[in-house]
């Protein structure tokens, strides 16, 4: 025990001297918070809305009205031919066109339905069924109002359904309550990742490492005393980043912090794992970087962080049961927006323990101390 305590003074030591490693345990959090929170976000705003009223009848300029006034939309009116409409959306000066036939008003009064029709830039295949949605919404708005003031139908002159919905666990439906933990697991799995498998390589190419291999400490002891300091840090930085979310955007803690931090601390001994069985198998900074980012891009992706897992293929869902981050993301969640407990993600505990030793066992076993 002795002798890990002497590793993990000496590994606390060399952190404080590394300016790098000081200033990204502070920044990183700070940085992440305060950008990608914002920026990663499928919210849509400021869409580019042209309209093309070729009725000019009071209805038509009622609902260009009721899109005038949506938070979502920029509008401009315009009177195009088809070709010039084309020219609009292919510059990318027009994100939507809403066209309105002539006789559009007229329609109504003989009892038949009306037609409108929505242009949209559908490149971005989920940017445009959000922006379809935000103009369904807005017809289907007007479509009740005109019923109900113009044609003086009432809402019980007809059988109809009350709806009423309730939003579960983010009732304003704040895209950020859903991002900022998600933004934690990356930052907790970076400072784990790399600053681990890092830290170990660069003793490799300093030559330290050497001073090391002669003495008497077992290899277990070697790996501990690694990994133990950077637990640490990655446990303050959860707790700073969570600090943030709360102060910043008003994440609500649900559930039990203390349950939170069981996970994370398992989770984290897990992720040191992976970075420091890859430090073992690499000689050079560059190495650890390049293999860790290539397994780390393709575990965001596929965690759910940002994407729902349910909407992959079968194969990615199978996949993605040996993806560490995928448990991690749905856990901080869980515990924050639902308040779940130990008994609710004692799945996911039971997975990442057998994550943390796999991967510690791994390192362990491949780090050698002799070259």
């Amino acid at each position: 025990m002795r002798t890990i305590l002497y590793i993990i003074r000496k590994e606390f030591l060399q952190i404080i001297r590394d300016k790098f490693i000081g200033k990204a345990i502070i920044i990183m959090p700070i940085v992440q918070m305060l950008i990608l929170v914002y920026a990663a976000t499928f919210e849509i705003k400021n869409i580019d809305l042209l309209v093309i009223d070729r009725d000019g009848s009071p209805s038509s300029i009622a609902l260009t009205e009721k899109f005038a006034g949506s938070d979502f939309f920029s509008l401009s009116k315009k009177s195009l031919g088809d070709m010039q409409i084309k020219e609009e959306i292919d510059k990318g000066t027009a994100d939507v066109v809403l066209i309105i036939p002539k006789g559009f008003e007229s329609g109504f009064h003989r009892g038949e339905k009306s037609s409108i029709q929505l242009l949209i830039d559908a490149v971005n295949g989920t940017a445009g069924e959000l922006m379809l949605g935000y103009c369904r919404a807005i017809i289907m708005k007007y479509n009740k109002n005109l019923l109900i003031n113009e044609f003086g139908v009432s809402a019980t002159s007809s059988p109809t359904i009350d709806i009423s919905s309730r939003f579960w666990f983010n009732p304003y439906l704040n895209y950020k309550i859903f991002m900022a933990p998600g933004i934690l697991v990356i930052l907790v799995t970076a400072i784990g990742w790399f600053m681990a498998g890092m830290n170990l390589v660069k003793e490799k190419e300093n030559g330290t490492i050497e001073q090391l291999n002669v003495t008497p400490i077992q290899k277990f002891e070697f790996i501990l005393g690694k990994l133990i300091p950077f637990l640490i840090i990655g446990l303050f930085d959860l707790a700073f980043g969570l600090l943030l979310a709360k102060l910043l955007f008003k994440v609500p803690f649900e559930g039990s912090l203390i349950t939170l931090f069981i996970f994370a601390t398992i989770y984290l001994i897990a992720i040191l794992g992976i970075g420091l069985f890859i430090s073992t198998v690499s000689n050079t900074q560059q190495q650890v970087l390049f293999t860790s980012f290539f397994f780390l891009i393709v575990f965001v992706i596929m965690s759910g962080l940002f994407t729902s897992v349910e909407n992959m293929p079968q194969w990615g869902q199978i996949i993605n049961k040996i993806n560490p981050l995928s448990y991690f993301s749905r856990v901080i969640r869980m515990v924050l927006l639902k308040g779940s407990t130990l008994f609710d993600i004692q799945k996911e505990i039971y997975a990442m323990i057998g994550f943390a030793l796999i991967t510690n066992s791994l390192a362990v076993w491949r780090y050698k101390k002799t070259n």
